[in-house]
């Protein structure tokens, strides 16, 4: 970031601030109303805004859009801030727990009849991942997962990152056996034939990860809603699936 960056957000956080100050000062008492309106017809797009709710800074408060993007305001919606909210005594991001907490799926919840499955043991322990048949993470976080046992695998096919992601899922999600399919391209790089059948639930899977915040591929959810992105190491897997079983 250069200096005049950081002189410009140096400049926006005291400018909320006092504002902020000053609202406390007269007493002044916050309305939702008032905050869309001013934000609204002053930066289009928080012509819609999804929530408003009050920050754990007084005066200060939280204005979520597009799902997942937050900001913060002072009472009247005349000062806008983005960036993290950080509380330096607990040492906690309050701004990325938020996102996280908004960004949480059920496992019950969970679209399964839009993945499917791969058994490994006993199958007892349950697992979610979103992946895209091009993502070099994901071959290597797939090998890595090998290592992982007595656990069922609902694999949502996320082609996300471009054309040729969508043909392959569709030749993998067409095959007779999706599981072998899946397993030949991502371990041995021995691509599915060419296939047509119903892709819907493709588009669905992309959908749903874009409603829950599934930014990039591999993405886990565990059995107890947690979610871990990323190609993270098969001792970790372990882990977290003997924590949540």
């Amino acid at each position: 970031m250069n200096s005049a960056s950081k002189t410009t957000i140096m400049k926006t956080a005291s400018a909320l601030l006092a504002a902020i100050a000053f609202g406390c000062s007269l007493g002044a008492t916050a309305g939702e109303a008032e905050i869309r309106q001013n934000l609204g017809t002053r930066i289009p797009q928080f012509a819609k805004i999804d929530e408003i709710r009050k920050a754990p800074v007084p005066g200060l408060y939280e204005v979520r859009i597009n799902g997942f993007e937050i900001f913060y305001t002072d009472e009247q919606g005349n000062y806008l801030l983005q960036g993290n909210l950080i509380d330096v005594k607990a040492r906690r991001n309050l701004t990325e727990e938020r996102v996280e907490k908004l960004s949480e799926v059920a496992f019950d919840k969970l679209p399964v009849q839009d993945a499917f499955k791969i058994v490994r043991g006993n199958g007892k322990r349950k697992l979610a991942v979103f992946e895209d048949p091009n993502c070099g993470y994901c071959k290597q976080f797939e090998r890595d997962l090998t290592k992982v046992d007595n656990v069922t695998i609902h694999l949502f096919l996320y082609p996300v990152l471009g054309p040729d992601s969508v043909v392959k899922a569709r030749n993998i999600w067409c095959s007779k056996d999706k599981a072998k399919a899946w397993t030949d391209w991502m371990q041995r790089g021995v691509a599915a034939e060419t296939a047509e059948c119903d892709t819907a639930a493709l588009t669905r899977n992309r959908e749903f990860g874009q409603k829950y915040n599934i930014t990039g591929t591999p993405t886990l959810i565990f059995s107890d809603g947690t979610r871990a992105p990323g190609a993270i190491p098969a001792a970790q897997v372990e882990k977290q699936l003997a924590a949540t079983h």
